[in-house]
């Protein structure tokens, strides 16, 4: 079943998780702030909810609620474009929930250039959480069909798009020391 965005984005805006391309591979989302929608999530993977979620945006305004106070001077890297995706590891709020942080006190966020994944967060209002679509310990899905044989009808549903397939998973970098996480 194609879904559209608006079909989609009223999805994640009533709980549900869906599945759609990102820059690298299919991500499972939902709403960030829908204990029960994560907690689905995370079911679905089998992953351990210590670990953390990434959020991705359109933009960096839906982001900040969720952030502690940026400088200038960090709010310019976190949207300067870059040739491979960057998920930047930022202090959260204290309100933020432990299941978008897990272990952390930090929250990993990206302003995504996927055309598909930023139309779901503009339609949305919001940002989305993004894992990789896959059971943990499987293979990410890299089309909507690897999507549907790992998950069956378990999605409240899959938006069909493209992918890069030469890209890797993004750069994941701590913001205030530079570090690299995870290097692509």
């Amino acid at each position: 079943m194609r879904w559209s965005h608006r079909r989609a984005a009223s999805a994640l805006k009533n709980g549900g998780v869906i599945a759609y391309p990102t820059e690298a591979v299919y991500g499972l989302g939902c709403h960030p702030l829908n204990e029960a929608a994560v907690s689905h999530l995370l079911q679905l993977k089998q992953r351990d909810p210590g670990k953390g979620l990434i959020l991705i945006s359109d933009k960096l305004s839906r982001l900040e609620p969720f952030l502690q106070p940026l400088s200038k001077a960090e709010r310019n890297k976190i949207v300067k474009k870059s040739s491979k995706p960057i998920t930047w590891i930022i202090p959260a709020q204290d309100w933020v929930p432990s299941w978008l942080t897990g272990w952390h006190g930090t929250l990993a966020v990206r302003v995504t250039d996927h055309p598909i994944a930023a139309q779901l967060c503009k339609s949305a209002g919001m940002p989305i959480v993004s894992t990789s679509a896959n059971i943990t310990g499987h293979h990410p899905a890299k089309t909507s069909l690897q999507v549907r044989i790992q998950f069956g009808e378990q999605l409240d549903g899959i938006v069909a798009g493209k992918i890069d397939f030469t890209a890797k998973p993004s750069i994941i970098r701590n913001l205030k020391t530079d570090n690299i996480i995870r290097a692509n």
